[in-house]
């Protein structure tokens, strides 16, 4: 590849980056905000909850649609219609009268939110296997700095302008990401950065255009590695939704934070957060260059460390926030480290002509699995607390997570196997 294309490439990394943060800024906007929504409406953190859960099931519901979009048609264009999409709801949820307006409203942002396959699909078709997980953790980093800046907003504008001027920004931006993704990101060709496919692209030999098809789609449920990735998703995005959505009202509620000491320590989670993705990514690229099953077992130890620390940082009293910050950076820092492996991983087993839909079908389980996360979360917090909610469903899913993933470590040399053997037969023109 020459230094053009390379340079070009990681235009598109930085257009994806951007996207991912303000999106992120947009879909976690309501967390920090959670606390004025309900004086608006006047509701309980059950119905809160809801809100949450019903754009999570939502999203869940079109990750299978999405995915089959993205592996059949430009995956650039499907991110701009995504964007635009993102925008344009926002801009309806700002203009809720009441709360049963809001509840649907907020549903429909759900739309956009299952559309991060085409992007790790289409990233994949620059970047080969050897920095992926480099690649992926440096977009993931988006997400919690998405988390900040929509945290920042919320407290800067949220009093100001009120939370609903501040959706109708964040939702702008939206619209504006749309023209650029839409003008400036060209659809690469499917499989062009599989090592065994240079040779094939360069000229060398022909090169077929592969797209989806019923029986490489029903193959993926031929894959352990691959299904035992879904089990794991459907735990493994729990604690995320549970974090995301409550912990900010955690901080001040139940730990006596004002809105000002909430927002500093989120940044310090989010700094956490944000130094895991790239660790983990390049670790489980480190590794993955020397086994097949360097990645799942970065995975593994993330999880399961991350439950042990989130454990140690809610046992800290409330009086010193001082140590609080401390565990609660490593907590932040271990439970982000699966997340660019686990795309990474999937890109592992599965032709280029599935990705979207593999990833997106991972997807589904995760938002499956986790769509009551927030709702659930609230009720255990109207009878019991906050403090307990957390606790037990974050941990007991972590613990869930790190057992799939070590079974996951046994199965996947073969599947990793056998995909090097379809590339290596298309590459000779088989």
């Amino acid at each position: 590849m020459n230094s053009r294309p390379s340079r070009y490439r990681w235009f598109v990394v930085a257009v994806f980056f951007v996207f991912v943060l303000l999106h992120q800024a947009d879909k976690l906007l309501i967390g920090p905000l959670t606390t004025p929504i309900m004086d608006t409406f006047r509701i309980n953190e059950a119905q809160m909850g809801a809100v949450s859960s019903l754009a999570v099931v939502v999203a869940a519901i079109l990750y299978p649609v999405w995915g089959y979009l993205y592996d059949r048609y430009a995956r650039a264009k499907l991110l701009a219609l995504a964007s635009l999409i993102w925008g344009s709801t926002t801009w309806l949820n700002a203009l809720a009268p009441n709360y049963a307006t809001f509840l649907v409203t907020r549903a429909s942002t759900g739309i956009d939110d299952s559309s991060y396959p085409g992007l790790y699909s289409l990233l994949s078709d620059y970047f080969g296997p050897g920095m992926r997980g480099k690649v992926y953790g440096l977009i993931e980093m988006a997400q919690p700095m998405g988390f900040m800046l929509g945290t920042i907003l919320a407290t800067m504008l949220g009093t100001s302008l009120g939370w609903r001027n501040v959706f109708f920004i964040t939702g702008s931006a939206g619209i504006v990401v749309a023209v650029v993704i839409f003008f400036a990101i060209r659809e690469p060709r499917r499989g062009q950065s599989e090592p065994e496919m240079a040779a094939a692209l360069d000229g060398a030999a022909p090169a077929a255009a592969y797209r989806i098809n019923k029986q490489v789609a029903l193959g993926l449920l031929k894959k352990p590695s691959y299904l035992l990735l879904a089990v794991q998703g459907f735990f493994g995005v729990f604690p995320w939704q549970v974090l995301t959505f409550w912990f900010f009202r955690y901080l001040e509620k139940e730990r006596g934070y004002s809105s000002n000491e909430a927002m500093l320590t989120m940044i310090v989670a989010i700094l956490g957060l944000s130094a895991g993705y790239m660790v983990g990514g390049s670790v489980g690229d480190f590794f993955f260059r020397r086994t097949p099953r360097g990645r799942v077992l970065t995975s593994m130890v993330g999880v399961l460390a991350g439950a042990v620390l989130l454990a140690v940082t809610l046992s800290v009293p409330a009086a010193n926030k001082g140590l609080f910050l401390v565990p609660l950076v490593f907590t932040s820092m271990f439970m982000s480290i699966a997340a660019p492996n686990v795309v990474a991983t999937i890109h592992d087993v599965t032709e280029p002509e599935v990705r979207g839909t593999a990833q997106a079908m991972l997807s589904f389980s995760e938002n499956v699995g986790s769509a009551v996360a927030p709702w659930l979360a609230g009720v255990i917090a109207v009878s019991s607390s906050l403090h307990v909610a957390i606790l037990v469903l974050c941990v007991s899913t972590w613990i869930a997570c790190g057992l799939s993933f070590g079974v996951t470590a046994l199965v996947i040399p073969r599947d990793v196997a056998r995909l090097r053997e379809t590339m290596r037969a298309r590459a000779e023109g088989g």
